[in-house]
């Protein structure tokens, strides 16, 4: 067999593949394309095998490999399905954080952000899933301490703890938006202090919110609330009513106001709103607004 036919040198290689003389070479110094041997005037020569080798090693590279991890496949240090993996796995995960800034980015333009904004937003959404337990996890700590974990009250806890492992691979203008506002609303004084409040509500006996027909107070309430019926007008009177015994006499009114707005906070139901958004769980009808009326409607003199 004659040299012509079985080797290459650097330059045949160069024109055969379309790299350059100088990537070769390079790749040739560093090991990971050895040559076959030289020639009479100290010419690099490659065989077949050589040739294969170099599309096996530009391959790996345009898939983004190091060179360091190139040489350990070409070595047979570590198999091409198992650097394969591992590069699939790093990918994912520049590809979901390539998408979450992207999310960021379009919710920034969407809102109309100023610098501050945008840097907070982009801290928050940037989070690992770790950094937003803890954040979450710290909050709820604080709320309950010292509670008994056995109370009716206090097994709420864990419910709002339930943040999800991962924002999805696309995450909505929504999820981004809503992990920002509930990374500000747990971080509040006054959110916390009436979130523990409520909990230690809830761990007293009898501590529980009252018995009222949900819906009615939805349908009834609500519908005052969006006419803009005033809670202490005799209209008023006439809603409440509807949802509860006309009868009840002063005392009990006040008592069940009371009850009442113990348990119902615009900002904890927003809480819940956002959670859900993250956990991608269906909305809910806010309800506390409608309650707050009630509440007041109840409280108003007759």
């Amino acid at each position: 067999m004659s040299e012509r036919t079985e080797l290459f040198t650097i330059g045949q290689l160069a024109r055969s593949t379309g790299l350059s003389v100088r990537t070769i070479r390079f790749w040739s110094d560093q090991g990971v394309l050895p040559e076959t041997r030289r020639s009479a005037g100290g010419y690099r020569l490659y065989d077949v095998a050589a040739v294969a080798r170099l599309e096996l090693v530009r391959t790996l590279r345009e898939l983004g490999l190091d060179l360091g991890t190139v040489v350990r496949v070409v070595r047979r240090q570590e198999s091409v399905a198992e650097i394969a993996g591992a590069h699939a796995d790093a990918l994912d995960a520049e590809i979901r954080a390539l998408r979450l800034k992207r999310a960021v980015l379009r919710s920034i333009a969407r809102r109309g952000s100023d610098a501050e904004e945008m840097r907070l937003m982009h801290k928050m959404a940037r989070l690992s899933a770790r950094e937003r337990q803890h954040l979450i996890d710290g909050f709820v700590d604080r709320a309950f301490a010292g509670l008994d974990p056995a109370a009716p009250g206090a097994r709420i806890a864990e419910a709002m703890r339930r943040m999800p492992a991962e924002l999805p691979d696309e995450p909505t203008d929504e999820q981004v938006d809503a992990w920002v506002e509930l990374a500000e609303l747990v971080g509040d004084e006054g959110f916390q202090r009436r979130v523990r409040e409520m909990a230690e509500a809830g761990t007293r006996p009898g501590g529980t919110s009252a018995a009222v027909d949900s819906e009615a107070v939805l349908e009834h309430a609500g519908a005052a609330l969006g006419a803009g019926t005033d809670p202490g007008s005799p209209q008023a009177q006439q809603v409440v009513g509807l949802i509860l015994d006309p009868g009840l006499a002063v005392a009990e009114r006040r008592a069940l106001a009371d009850q009442l707005a113990t348990f119902t906070d615009v900002r904890v139901e927003r809480y819940w709103r956002l959670m859900g958004v993250l956990n991608g769980h269906p909305p809910f009808p806010p309800a506390a607004a409608a309650y707050e009326w009630l509440i007041a409607a109840l409280r108003a003199e007759r």
